[in-house]
């Protein structure tokens, strides 16, 4: 019989925007369904997707009652990251993007280390991976805590790496704080208000989160006009964010 406080309570809730991946989501959602932590619930967001990624998502939901499938007409990720977050009932919060995955100790380990430090964010190390071969984006030896705002945003590699997705976050801590639904690049323009609200980030070693190169991912694809603006926005919104915050960015940036 299945243990009901695995779905009652919680201890993360993954969010998953999808909007036609079905090439790749597969991948994604066996790293989740096998983490070594079993009491996560996994909210998947269809966002109005085209292809057959609404089917796949159907069929893992049938199979694994820690799934809830969530439809939407097309909204960009951050709608569905936040209609994710509205629902989410885990003591923690991540995300994954469907193109990705993750190790399968993944959520236990980024959990674990939170806890046992009283941390707001764990972060694990990122790998960019391509075909045929990888790339380290940051890269983690060791548990350690880190609370001035200027070591968080250093240890996070920002501006070079504002990514959402290889963090755990307290619930709690996202209170109050939507992503913005109609531009891209919004996981940006979140993320680094988030770090400077957060008690304590920890780093954790050994655990790893993969980043596929999509070339047909809505960023990766042909810029147009409105994507070139967002992130044109981006960028000073980071340089002003460091400004205002008496940080100091790299000249390039």
């Amino acid at each position: 019989m299945e243990d009901m406080s695995k779905l009652l309570n919680p201890k993360v809730s993954v969010i998953v925007p999808v909007y036609n991946v079905e090439r790749y989501l597969r991948r994604c959602l066996d790293s989740l369904v096998n983490q070594t932590l079993e009491e996560i619930e996994i909210i998947l967001i269809n966002d109005g997707s085209t292809d057959g990624s609404l089917s796949i998502l159907e069929e893992y939901a049938l199979k694994d009652s820690r799934i809830r499938v969530i439809n939407q007409e097309n909204q960009k990720q951050g709608a569905a990251r936040n209609n994710g977050l509205k629902v989410a009932q885990g003591e923690y919060v991540g995300f994954v993007d469907s193109d990705d995955w993750v190790d399968e100790d993944f959520l236990e380990k980024l959990y674990n280390s939170a806890k046992n430090n009283d941390a707001d964010i764990s972060v694990a190390t990122i790998i960019r991976k391509r075909e045929y071969v990888q790339k380290y984006r940051v890269y983690y030896t060791e548990e350690k805590v880190y609370e001035t705002l200027k070591d968080k945003i250093e240890i996070c590699n920002i501006p070079k790496c504002c990514y959402v997705w290889n963090k755990l976050y307290k619930k709690e801590l996202l209170i109050g704080f939507d992503f913005t639904g109609d531009r891209y690049f919004e996981d940006v323009l979140w993320l680094l208000e988030i770090i400077k609200k957060a008690n304590k980030i920890v780093t954790v070693p050994n655990s790893n989160y993969y980043y596929w190169v999509n070339n047909n991912s809505t960023v990766k694809k042909l810029p147009s006009a409105k994507k070139q603006e967002d992130s044109y926005f981006a960028k000073k919104y980071v340089i002003k964010f460091l400004q205002e915050n008496n940080l100091l960015a790299a000249k390039k940036y």
